[in-house]
Order: C-alpha cells, then structure tokens, then sequence
C-alpha cells in the first residue's frame, strides 16, 4: 500500500507541476487558481488533522487563495509533506485512523490515513480535469497529464 500510494503521489505531483507551467500561460487563470488552492488548502487541512498541529475548524477547504506566482511553492510545500509522511510511515501506521470533529455538525468520525491519502490523489485528479477543461475553453492545448502515458514503456 506504502508504495503504491507514495507513486500515486508522485505521478500526481509530477502532473500538477506541467499543470502549473501551463496556467501561467492562461488567458483568465482566476477559476483555475481558485481550484488549484483548493488542492492546497485541502492537502494542508489533512495533514493537519494527521498531526493536530492547530485546531481543525480554523482551517478551510476553500481558502486562501495563492496567487499565481506563488502556487508552486505552496503546492510543492503541500505535496512533499504528504511523501514524507508516507515514507516515514510503516503500512500499519498507514492503517491508523485519524480522528476528527465534522465541523458543520460536531459529529465525531474517524478515516484511516491511507483513505486519506488516496482521497487526495483522487480529488487532484478531479480538480485537474477540470481546469484542464478551462484551459481548453479558453484556447489553449493543456499539457498531457494521463497517468497512462508514465506508465507505458518500450517493450
């Protein structure tokens, strides 16, 4: 699980990157970082609730909202938390549940970090799509983000 989950991570993170060259060249790049600093603050509330490092319900899933020239080094501080957490951790620390409070209802859930951490490569990927989509819309030609196209090799 460690392993699969650390190269997901990496593809995810490799994509993002190609993705962030590419916005810079956005016509209207507004709803793009918008979304993009979601995959931040998303990825940053997580692992605060990995580490408790504050109280949760301060923290938002929208917001802030990185300006452009900054995204990259606040995905990149983002996302090298989240491979380190996984290389440090052991498969069974990875089957350890977090426990939280739903802020909208004091509700008290629990997830394992692996869910966690596959939930967050999941939700890139469909936040990805979907400002490739804008880039599109707005006449560009996005980069290739497929994960297929790492995978394959010469035979």
């Amino acid at each position: 699980m460690k392993t699969c989950l650390l190269d997901f991570f990496r593809f995810n993170d490799g994509a993002n990157r190609k993705l962030l060259d590419s916005m810079t060249q956005m016509p209207e790049p507004s709803e793009a970082v918008r979304l993009f600093s979601h995959l931040v603050t998303s990825q940053n509330k997580w692992m605060n609730r990995v580490t408790k490092a504050v109280d949760d319900a301060g923290l938002n899933w929208f917001g802030p909202e990185f300006p452009l020239d900054q995204l990259k080094t606040e995905w990149e501080r983002s996302v090298e938390s989240w491979i380190d957490l996984l290389e440090r951790s052991t498969d069974s620390e990875l089957e350890a549940y977090i426990f939280f409070t739903r802020p909208t209802d004091g509700k008290q859930l629990k997830v394992k970090v692996k869910d966690v951490a596959f939930q967050l490569n999941c939700h890139s990927v469909h936040h990805r799509a979907q400002i490739l989509r804008l880039m599109r819309e707005q006449g560009m030609k996005p980069p290739v983000t497929d994960y297929i196209f790492t995978a394959i090799q010469s035979a």
